[in-house]
Parts: structure tokens; C-alpha cells; sequence
């Protein structure tokens, strides 16, 4: 079992080696190797320490245009000759697929950048549990708060080892590491749950437990005494971990894959301006201590950072070599791979640029609107752009945060809810996408 860079490097260009001689007309094999630890409590007690190891290799042959994966987590030399053999088995029966294949020599990266993306210290589980402490304690001090649903503190470490037989061979690792906690506050028969979190890949660059508890149990006594909603055409607000998942919706809009199908509400709009001058959304794998940060990409293309959205204008897809090809374009370096199929297009660490308004100056002309803290259910169409979630917050009253509304549902269409979309000025790097609060007028939300 590989136990080095070098190790795992030779393990794959190895196993490349058997494929070849097999019968593979080219092949690229990718390991995953990762660690974690975890500590899970709840009021104080213990209820779970886990450890886990884990090593996962995945092997993707082609014979022509057909090709075929297998999986190993068995490094034994008779194993992976076994799955070699049906690997080349499966591809001798798959459907030809023009678009599959690795890429060529002169499209492989052949250097890549050291990014700061692995914390060298691994905790210990007494530490774990100091996190896991320190948030709960403070959230459960809160005043209003009367229970706890548990904390949890995290750490992993995760290595990929790529090599194709077009001549890459890459390896890098990153860490991650988190502390969450999740509350009850209850009030004349009433329960209300949030939760709040930090995460980093920098045990130094996590929020202090405490802050972090407090603002959680914060967070939760406050929705007691929700009230209705009317039905109403209004600015909806979105707070910064809600609006993430606005931009998470362009990026599926924007996926090669869902572009050359014809499945992309998007799929005619490049070139083309979707949100107001002035907005931007980036992608940059290269980021130092990013949550999703790598130095090439998943079929060993050089990757970069990229301006998705520049001055409100779509600049590019999202593109593996096969999305590429099936659109007659190159691929952006967005393959993403795991071990148990083929590359796929993928974001790494994305965010949606600050505004000049703060979150108070943002809503401060807003006569009636809502600020949506919390969103249920996946709602939104990706071929019509059709948006609808059910919802939770705060109705927005004369240009202040007035009383706690749920049970409502807001609606759009994503187009249209683009074009509108105002971002603040509070953007925090807190994963893989993120976005400040953002403001968006006309959105229907639906109550009594």
C-alpha cells in the first residue's frame, strides 16, 4: 500500500503500465487517500469520536472510444491485476462515446503552482473536544436557549495522486477542519432550532467556538414568536449563507455538461450581460487556505483563476475535455474526478464579489420586504430558471429587521432574480461558495 509520493505515484503509473499492455489504447488512474477525526457531543457528553483511514484508487481505460472504470480500495498486486482485466473487459462492451478520452501530451500541465492548502498539524482529540465544548457551552448560555441538538469539531486531510498515459503524473493534499453547533430555544410550547459554524483549512484561521456558539444560540432564540406572512410582491434579502446558494445555482446553469445537453436555462446566453454592470462572480482554484483549492485539474490540465461573471456578463462555461468537445470549445481546466467515474465539470472556490452597501444601508429604502435566513427544498428548474423555496426570516419593516416570519414561500425566475440581484458589502471566505448579503427586488413571497 502506497505510503509516499513517490510510493503512489509509482503505484498508478504502474497499474497504467498493466492497462497498456492489456489492450488499453490509453488509460489514467487517480488515488484518493484521505484521514479524518471527528468529536461529537451534546449538553457536555460524549457521543461519538471517530477515526477514519481511507485509500480509494480508481482506474479508467479506453480501447478506442469506449472506455470503462473500476474502483480498488485492495492494493494487493493480484487485485489490481484483476482490476485491470475488467476494466479492460467492460471497455471492450461499452457504447463509443466521440467525445470520451484523456488528453493529449500537449495539453497537460506541465508545472503547477504551490498553494498554502494543507495545515501541517493535525489536532488531537482533546483539542477536538475543547472546540466542540467551547461552542455548545456558549450557545447554551444564551438566555431563551433550552437544549441542544449537539456540537461537533472536524479535521480531515485528503491527498489526490493523478497519472495518465499521456505522461502526467501530479500529487497534492489539503486540510479541513470545523466546529458547528446547532441549539433549541423554546417559549410558551414553541421550539425553534438554528445552528451556526466556522470552518478553514487553517486550525488558526477558524472562528473563535465561542463567538461562534453565542451567535448560533443568538440565531435561534430570535425566531421565536414567528408571525405570517401577506402575500406580496417584495425586495427579498438574503443573507450571506443563503445566497450562496444563488451562486451555486449559476454554476449548475453555467456546467458544460448541462450546456451541451440542452438543460441550462443559460445555454444561449454567453457573451451575454445576466446581472447589472458591475457584478462579478470569480472562480479561482489557486486561492491560498481555500476550502476547494488544487493546482491542476481533474484530467491534468492547468487551471486557473477565472472571472465567471465580469462587469454582470457571462465570460465561459464550466468545461471538462468532454463538454468541451461536445461544444466545439477547450476545457477550462474544471474536471473534477473522483474514483468511480469519469471526470465531470466542477467549481473549486467561488465567490461572488462585495458591493459598496453595507448589509443596513441595503435595506435601508426597503418599506416592506423580507430577509430570508433560512430556505427548505431544492426549488429551482435549471432549464426554465423557475425558482421557488419554501422560506424563513424576518419581515423587513420601514428599512429595519421588524419580527420573525416563516412558513412562506418566495418565487422567481432565476433570470430575472440575476438581473437584479445586490450584493453587499460583507463577503466572508467561509467555503467552497460564498457570497455577501444580497438584495434582489420583485420576488413574489407567498403567505396567508
Amino acid at each position: 500500500m502506497p505510503d509516499s509520493q513517490t510510493d503512489s505515484l509509482s503505484l498508478l503509473a504502474d497499474l497504467i503500465a498493466q492497462a497498456k499492455k492489456a489492450g488499453a489504447d490509453a488509460a489514467d488512474a487517480v488515488l484518493a487517500e484521505g484521514e479524518s477525526l471527528s468529536h461529537g457531543q451534546r449538553l457536555g457528553k460524549l457521543e461519538k469520536i471517530e477515526r477514519a483511514e481511507g485509500k480509494d484508487l480508481g482506474l479508467r481505460v479506453f480501447i478506442g472510444q469506449r472506455s470503462a472504470t473500476v474502483s480498488s480500495t485492495d492494493f494487493k498486486k493480484d487485485a489490481l491485476h484483476e482490476a485491470v482485466e475488467r476494466a479492460i473487459a467492460m471497455a471492450k462492451l461499452a457504447l463509443e462515446d466521440k467525445y470520451a478520452g484523456i488528453a493529449g501530451a500537449d495539453q497537460l500541465a506541465r508545472s503547477w503552482p504551490e498553494i498554502d492548502m494543507l495545515d501541517p498539524a493535525e489536532p488531537t482529540p482533546e483539542q477536538l473536544a475543547e472546540r466542540a465544548g467551547a461552542i455548545e457551552e456558549a450557545a447554551l448560555a444564551v438566555s431563551g436557549v433550552s437544549n441542544s441538538e449537539g456540537a461537533e469539531a472536524s479535521w480531515g486531510r485528503s491527498t489526490v495522486t493523478l497519472v495518465t498515459s499521456a505522461g502526467f503524473a501530479g500529487r497534492y493534499a489539503r486540510s479541513s477542519q470545523g466546529v458547528s453547533v446547532s441549539v433549541i430555544a423554546a417559549r410558551d410550547g414553541e421550539m425553534e432550532t438554528d445552528y451556526d459554524y466556522t470552518s478553514a483549512v487553517y486550525a488558526g484561521d477558524l472562528e473563535d467556538p465561542a463567538l461562534v456558539g453565542r451567535r448560533a444560540g443568538e440565531r435561534t432564540v430570535r425566531k421565536l414568536g414567528p408571525r405570517k406572512a401577506k402575500t406580496a410582491q417584495v425586495p427579498v434579502v438574503f443573507e450571506p449563507r443563503m445566497a450562496r446558494s444563488l451562486v451555486g445555482h449559476l454554476l449548475g446553469a453555467i456546467s458544460g455538461a448541462s450546456v451541451a445537453r440542452g438543460t441550462s436555462f443559460l445555454k444561449d446566453r454567453m457573451g451575454q450581460r445576466i446581472f447589472a454592470p458591475g457584478i462579478m462572480i470569480v472562480d479561482d482554484p489557486h486561492r491560498p487556505r481555500g476550502m476547494r483549492s488544487k493546482p491542476f485539474d481533474g484530467e491534468g490540465l492547468a487551471n486557473g483563476k477565472r472571472n465567471l461573471i465580469e462587469d454582470g456578463v457571462l465570460t465561459t462555461w464550466l468545461l471538462d475535455l468532454a463538454s468541451a468537445r461536445q461544444l466545439g470549445l477547450q476545457s477550462t481546466g474544471h474536471a473534477a474526478r473522483g474514483t468511480g467515474g469519469p471526470p465531470s465539470p466542477s467549481s473549486s472556490n467561488t465567490h461572488l464579489a462585495a458591493g459598496n452597501l453595507s448589509p443596513e444601508e441595503l435595506i435601508a429604502d426597503i418599506e416592506q420586504g423580507f430577509y430570508v435566513t433560512e430556505m427548505m427544498g431544492s426549488g429551482a428548474n435549471m432549464v426554465t430558471g423557475d425558482y421557488s423555496r419554501g422560506a424563513a426570516g424576518y419581515w423587513i419593516e420601514k428599512g429595519q429587521i421588524a419580527y420573525p416570519v416563516s412558513e412562506v414561500t418566495i418565487a422567481g425566475n432565476l433570470k430575472d432574480m440575476f438581473a437584479k440581484l445586490t450584493p453587499a458589502s460583507d463577503l466572508e471566505f467561509k467555503g467552497s461558495t460564498d457570497a455577501p448579503t444580497v438584495r434582489i427586488d420583485g420576488m413574489t413571497v407567498a403567505g396567508s
